[in-house]
């Protein structure tokens, strides 16, 4: 199987990040079939990165603005059998790309997704931070499998699916996910967990799966290491969750987050709490942080529900 790597940009302000994203591609033992970048309604950006990488396929977004829509043109432009999409802030490990396609050779496997460990600008992890809650800042966080196995969904910096199922099932849906407006406002997610589940609801028996040798580093801004931004990306997330469970239901759409609520960071708390009294001050940080964590993400998904009401009504 060959596979097509897409990269959606939109800004000059990652251009470092983006070059970065570019060699860790170009590197890759197992070489891709092409290199796709994605411009997302920045003109002066999409002739820019035609001029320095003459060797990649650049393509401007010709969906909605935003992330999905990037996605989107970028799956329409690729010719390779696997659309394999990595983050433009993100540095693929040269095995990376050679383990997704593995992944792929279980049966019924449709999509796959790696590890994501975060490059903090710090150098280290601040000491509040829980590892249950990497995923605030896209990684892979603490309650995932620790081993090759099915998962519910993917996590979309990191991930490769099947072309022909993505455009099956119609694409990622707009309005869920980053876009525009996010940006500049609540940092909003979750349109690869729509995507996974409605791909599963649509072909029955499809297999999502997790791989851990896949690994990338994805790039942790100084801005995104504090607890405001921490507490604004749960509360997004509630928000962003009650989008998903409007599209595919509550049952699959919260199934996940219910046990990484009821077991994992429950743990969580706990061991901080432990590791508080063994001597780890930092501990108490991120106990209180599992729990403010828990409570805006929650928050934001009744906030989210209840306004989802008040337009249907």
């Amino acid at each position: 199987m060959n596979t097509s790597v897409v990269i959606c940009v939109y800004t000059e302000d990652r251009w470092e990040d983006i070059r970065e994203a570019v060699e860790s591609v170009e590197r890759q033992r197992r070489r891709p079939h092409e290199l796709i970048l994605v411009v997302d309604h920045n003109p002066d950006l999409h002739l820019k990165l035609k001029r320095a990488y003459p060797q990649v396929i650049v393509v401007e977004n010709t969906h909605e603005q935003g992330l999905s829509g990037g996605k989107n043109t970028g799956v329409a432009a690729a010719t390779g059998e696997i659309v394999a999409f990595l983050d433009d802030d993100a540095v693929a490990d040269p095995g990376w790309l050679e383990a997704l396609e593995e992944g792929f050779q279980d049966p019924g496997v449709v999509g796959v997704g790696g590890r994501t460990d975060p490059l903090w600008a710090s150098r280290s992890r601040p000491r509040w931070f829980p590892y249950e809650f990497d995923w605030t800042v896209g990684c892979t966080y603490r309650g995932m499998p620790a081993v090759r196995a099915p998962i519910r969904n993917v996590m979309g910096g990191n991930a490769a699916f099947l072309r022909e199922v993505v455009a099956e099932v119609g694409g990622f849906h707009s309005g869920i996910g980053r876009s525009v407006q996010g940006r500049k406002s609540r940092p909003l997610g979750c349109e690869e967990t729509e995507f996974c589940i409605r791909l599963s609801q649509r072909r029955p028996g499809s297999v999502m799966l997790f791989e851990p040798r896949a690994v990338i580093g994805h790039k942790v801004s100084a801005q995104r290491e504090r607890f405001a931004y921490f507490r604004s990306r749960c509360y997004a997330e509630g928000l962003s969750k009650a989008l998903v469970t409007k599209e595919v239901g509550t049952q699959d759409g919260l199934a996940s987050e219910r046990a990484h609520a009821l077991k994992t960071l429950p743990l969580g708390a706990l061991r901080g709490v432990g590791e508080a009294l063994r001597g780890d001050l930092g501990g108490l940080g991120r106990a209180a942080a599992i729990v403010i964590g828990l409570a805006w993400t929650t928050w934001g998904y009744v906030v989210g529900t209840a306004r989802l009401k008040a337009v249907r009504s």
